[in-house]
């Protein structure tokens, strides 16, 4: 355990991307199996402990610690596992730390009730920085500024492998990946997997900067239509039928009307929507059904699901990833016409003839539920990752709206000193016949590191009330937010929730007064 908790403590501490690819790459040098497994499988995709929730690790510290003080370090801290590992008053006893993977194995089969006590044995024989560690791992909230793709580039690298043919095993094997060590290091052959449902990692396109269009040649790209649902990988070969997200997380459960129509022997890319009467629905009621265990017959019915695909990856046995875009897609248009499958139909190329054309044609792409634009190169294989040039995409401009800072909360990791997630609102007219402040939203991004000390300087001296870590202050700041889109809400009091809003700036020159009315938030509904 304390080799995994030098990583994260180091990790936390080293903002270059560089340097956290060294460190992780040292950690799989000399960690031996099958902890350094276990902890690449914690930093990549989390390890699930159904046995213990935060609020068993709250419930232990409030049995050792005056619920009082708890609650004001907890409030100073602002991180959950943070404040527990400084605080924790140790008992004497068991003085053996558990290893890393005594934890994962052990805790994996624990039930509820036995749970704690594991739990509170380990805090007690464990040092600050251990417990740390040993409280991010079991309650899977890492957040120290390593994702799933920077594990897995370190570990190709270390491996002197691509980190493609990483991510082709991936979702073939289990942690530890003892198999998957081993041929790094050269003491056996590749892992062997089943492939027939396995996820292929997908192709992503850049972010198009509008003045970077002008330096390329309209004859060498298509353009596409960029669909407002989830990017989804559709793949049935041999009976096995899965239906993953852009992460390769299987998804199928939560729509099983799409399974059902993988009646192929295919791997095909696409984006999940709602489609109603043959029109696209907003995003909000394909969030009716994302992360659902099981559906209902009426979310069946309410919500149906649909897949609008753009590519296809292979078609029986044959790999069509080598293949240029548009051989590939006259193979997708072809397979398509000859299988048809229900719940899917063929997202249409969009003819232009010049950067004109098309921006035009974006700048109304804020109906039916459009997005923007995606360019993809005519002679471009299907590389896995976001390679550079080969596809953008070109986004619709944001929405914004002037509204007013409410509430504040420290962040976690690198945030956790600080207040960076913010609760905004907007003005209507309230039962009395005057103005009020209704929350229409949440801001955690979108500002540089210089804003957060002011705006975290502001909440300091601004705050008015306190309700546990939230602050409440005054309703004095403007900020200006952008976000994608706005739907109708019935879970939020303002009646409205928006889709990926950010601060785009610090209006300190707007009195809050001249703020936006909720009003002209439910003007920008469509549909």
């Amino acid at each position: 355990m304390r080799r995994f908790a030098g990583l994260i403590e180091s990790l936390l501490y080293t903002p270059s991307r560089n340097g956290k690819l060294r460190l992780l790459a040292d950690y799989f040098a000399h960690a031996p199996d099958p902890d350094r497994g276990y902890g690449l499988a914690a930093l990549a995709d989390g390890i699930a402990f159904p046995s213990v929730k935060p609020g068993l690790i709250r419930a232990l510290a409030a049995e050792r610690v005056d619920p009082v003080l708890f609650e004001w370090s907890y409030d100073f801290v602002g991180d959950l596992a943070e404040t527990v590992s400084l605080i924790w008053p140790v008992r004497s006893g068991d003085d053996r730390p558990p290893s890393l993977s005594e934890v994962v194995i052990v805790l994996a089969d624990a039930s509820r009730a036995h749970a704690p006590a594991l739990v509170e044995r380990w805090l007690d024989t464990l040092q600050p920085t251990e417990r740390y560690a040993l409280l991010k791992l079991i309650t899977g909230a890492m957040r120290i500024g390593v994702s799933a793709r920077l594990a897995k580039t370190a570990l190709a690298e270390w491996g002197g492998r691509e980190v493609a043919e990483i991510e082709e095993l991936w979702h073939g094997l289990a942690p530890p990946y003892l198999d998957l060590f081993a041929w790094l290091e050269g003491r056996a052959e590749k892992p062997s997997i089943d492939a027939r449902a396995t996820f292929r990692p997908l192709m992503l396109a850049n972010p198009l900067e509008e003045d970077f269009l002008a330096t390329l040649d309209p004859a060498q790209y298509r353009a596409e239509w960029k669909w407002d649902g989830i990017r989804v990988q559709l793949v049935s070969r041999g009976g096995q039928r899965r239906l993953f997200s852009r992460t390769g997380d299987d998804i199928g459960r939560a729509f099983p009307e799409i399974l059902e129509a993988m009646e192929f022997d295919a791997v095909v890319d696409g984006e999940l929507l709602v489609v109603r009467d043959g029109a696209v629905c907003p995003f909000n009621d394909l969030q009716q059904r994302l992360n659902r265990k099981t559906v209902t017959a009426r979310m069946l019915a309410e919500y149906p699901a649909w897949v609008r695909l753009y590519d296809i990856l292979q078609e029986g046995e044959e790999d069509l990833r080598p293949l240029p875009f548009d051989a590939r897609r006259a193979r997708l248009e072809e397979w398509w016409r000859k299988v048809a499958p229900p719940r899917t139909d063929l997202s249409p190329l969009v003819p232009f003839t010049g950067w004109e054309d098309l921006a035009a044609l974006r700048a109304e792409a804020r109906s039916n539920a459009i997005e923007g634009l995606m360019l993809k190169r005519a002679d471009s294989v299907y590389a896995a990752g976001r390679p550079k040039g080969p596809w953008f995409k070109w986004k619709r401009g944001p929405l914004t709206i002037d509204a007013v800072l409410m509430y504040a909360q420290r962040g976690h990791g690198k945030r956790s000193s600080f207040y960076s997630d913010f609760t905004f609102g907007a003005w209507r007219t309230g039962e009395n016949g005057l103005p009020e402040l209704v929350p229409v939203g949440k801001a955690y991004f979108g500002f540089t590191d210089q804003e957060l000390q002011e705006l975290d300087r502001w909440v300091r001296h601004n705050t008015v009330n306190r309700f546990g870590p939230v602050r409440e202050v005054r309703p004095e700041l403007v900020v200006e937010i952008a976000f994608d889109s706005v739907h109708p809400s019935t879970r939020h009091k303002s009646g409205v929730a928006m889709r990926f809003p950010r601060v785009h700036r610090i209006r300190w020159d707007k009195p809050a007064a001249e703020a936006d009315r909720l009003e002209t938030l439910t003007a920008m509904i469509v549909g």
